[in-house]
């Protein structure tokens, strides 16, 4: 099997037409969690806010964002279901995490890409919280709806 950590053309078409990913952190035992979060992705890294919908906690105080600082690997899974099971498919993304503050100069450009995908992040004050860039270090796809691209590559073992 061939590793890869970019994604193809289809398999782009399809995380653009996706609204919605999850993503798996672990904790520095090794705990897992997954949350489904929004994302953008620019053919090269993927983006998550620490938005402003409603938290029990602050953004920066999230598990999400401690599991990132004390163990940056983490997975994103995008999926598309359908009772037609020949529109199943998913991408499954392992990657480097990291928090990127309002500073670092793929923030800004994190945000006007968030903004076209979701409506919601237009009124929200995003600037002032750090993003979460994903950095591909392998990448898994499958399903019919990915076909063509399953026969081009060998990377489909689940």
């Amino acid at each position: 099997m061939s590793e890869r950590s970019t994604l193809t053309t289809k398999e782009i078409a399809f995380v653009q037409t996706q609204r919605v990913a999850r993503l798996a952190t672990a904790d520095e035992d090794g705990n897992p969690t997954l949350i489904p979060v929004c994302y953008a992705f620019d053919d090269e890294y993927f983006y998550t806010p620490l938005d402003e919908k409603p938290k029990r906690v602050e953004g920066t105080q999230l598990r999400r964002v401690h599991n990132i600082q004390v163990r940056p690997e983490v997975s994103l899974l995008i999926d598309q279901y359908d009772d037609d099971w020949s529109r199943l498919g998913y991408i499954l993304v392992h990657a480097y995490a990291e928090l990127i503050t309002p500073n670092h100069e793929r923030h800004a450009p994190a945000l006007i890409l968030l903004r076209e995908r979701y409506i919601q992040y237009r009124s929200m004050n995003l600037e002032r919280s750090p993003v979460i860039m994903l950095t591909s270090q392998r990448i898994v796809s499958w399903g019919p709806v990915l076909h063509e691209i399953r026969n081009a590559n060998s990377t489909f073992t689940q």
